[in-house]
């Protein structure tokens, strides 16, 4: 916390590219959040709790992205499926999970592998990491997150 965020150019579903930058010079704060897949049972959870708290984070100058490396059109279903109201970022090189530190290796069966850490992540407007959590647990974890930055 307190570093500043790495800036980044990406793709988000409907295909337009965002800029870090662009969005926080408008005076938006964002939270960047991380997951594994979509579709699956903690990545909904977790998707969901965000939707759920999308007005009281928009009223509060936050502006969602999750982010994964799945498909544009994976992201369309997920969107669709669960009626989120925010942008999915195409992550498909895992550029954007490596600058932010979230591609990793994982074990799981004895089977090591590179995957994503469910990672969050509050920049401020000012481009300034204000909350990092790595590693956090799907179910709660966005309440948590509005209650450190005093969102009501």
């Amino acid at each position: 916390m307190g570093d500043p965020a790495p800036d980044f150019v990406a793709k988000v579903t409907d295909g337009a590219t965002i800029q870090l930058s662009e969005i926080i010079s408008g005076g938006e704060g964002v939270i960047l959040y991380f997951y594994p897949r979509d579709n699956t049972p903690g990545c909904t959870v977790q998707a969901c709790d965000f939707r759920d708290s999308f007005a009281r984070l928009a009223n509060s100058g936050w502006r969602v992205l999750g982010v994964s490396t799945d498909s544009a059109s994976s992201h369309q279903k997920f969107i669709g499926k669960n009626d989120l109201p925010f942008e999915l970022v195409v992550d498909g090189d895992s550029s954007l999970h490596e600058a932010y530190g979230t591609w990793r290796e994982k074990n799981m069966y004895g089977r090591t592998y590179m995957g994503t850490l469910r990672s969050t992540f509050a920049i401020s407007s000012e481009g300034t990491l204000v909350w990092v959590g790595y590693g956090v647990r799907a179910k709660g974890h966005v309440e948590r997150l509005m209650e450190s930055l005093g969102v009501q």
